[in-house]
């Protein structure tokens, strides 16, 4: 009778070993999810930050080769470095939110 209440004991413990690592195995793969949506925040977070940046740039030559007066473009000027602080801001808040290192621009 103590051999076999010993292997019944045994055969509990291996089942609730087995549970034990089957949930490991679940809270793994939902790391793993996490990790695939927290990457995919951050390359689009870095597709905003160029996107912006580029159409930055693309409206600068466009206002240097226009006929604006020198004031109005001296205004748009600071305007533009305005809104790369901005984004730069935003890049970062993001960044942090995400849970990514911040890499200065």
């Amino acid at each position: 009778m103590g051999q076999s209440s010993e292997f019944e004991h045994r055969k509990k413990l291996n089942k609730i070993r087995e549970d034990v690592n089957k949930r490991v195995k679940d809270v793994r793969d939902h790391f793993a999810k996490i990790e695939k949506v927290k990457l995919d925040a951050l390359k689009k977070t870095e597709e905003m930050k160029r996107s912006a940046q580029q159409d930055i740039v693309k409206l600068e030559a466009e206002i240097a080769k226009s006929d604006l007066t020198s004031d109005v473009k001296k205004a748009l000027s600071s305007d533009f470095a305005t809104l790369r602080r901005e984004v730069e801001d935003r890049t970062v808040e993001l960044r942090t939110r995400i849970g990514g290192t911040v890499i200065p621009s």
